[in-house]
């Protein structure tokens, strides 16, 4: 298991901008595939946008073009840069890491985009 811890969430205006931070325990945290997901108010949790131990990247459709995912081994984090943020992007994003054990999940961090 790993320990994650998310921060960076709050209130902003539409058309503004949060970065996301998700900070990871153990040695080995270069290694595992991280993601961020989110879940809004009477929706499943969707997947917003992964990156693997060598740095390729993968986006969630409604997010292309404006949110762009990246990771610092050498801090142990994932970072979640949030551009051109609309009222649909208001949920509860969640870290998320790949482990051999399965998949380890921070507490979750809240977003709220006002229109």
């Amino acid at each position: 298991q790993v320990q994650l811890v998310e921060s960076g969430g709050g209130l902003v205006q539409a058309g503004g901008s949060l970065r996301l931070s998700c900070a990871g325990s153990g040695r080995t945290f270069n290694t595992y595939i991280m993601g961020w997901f989110r879940r809004a108010p009477g929706k499943e949790r969707e997947l917003v946008a992964c990156i693997t131990a060598g740095g390729s990247t993968n986006y969630g459709d409604s997010v292309k073009g404006r949110f762009t995912i990246s990771r610092d081994n050498a801090k142990n984090a994932v970072y979640l840069q949030m551009n051109s943020l609309k009222a649909e992007d208001t949920a509860v994003y969640y870290c998320a890491a790949d482990v051999p054990s399965g998949r380890s999940w921070g507490q979750g961090t809240q977003v709220t985009v006002s229109s």
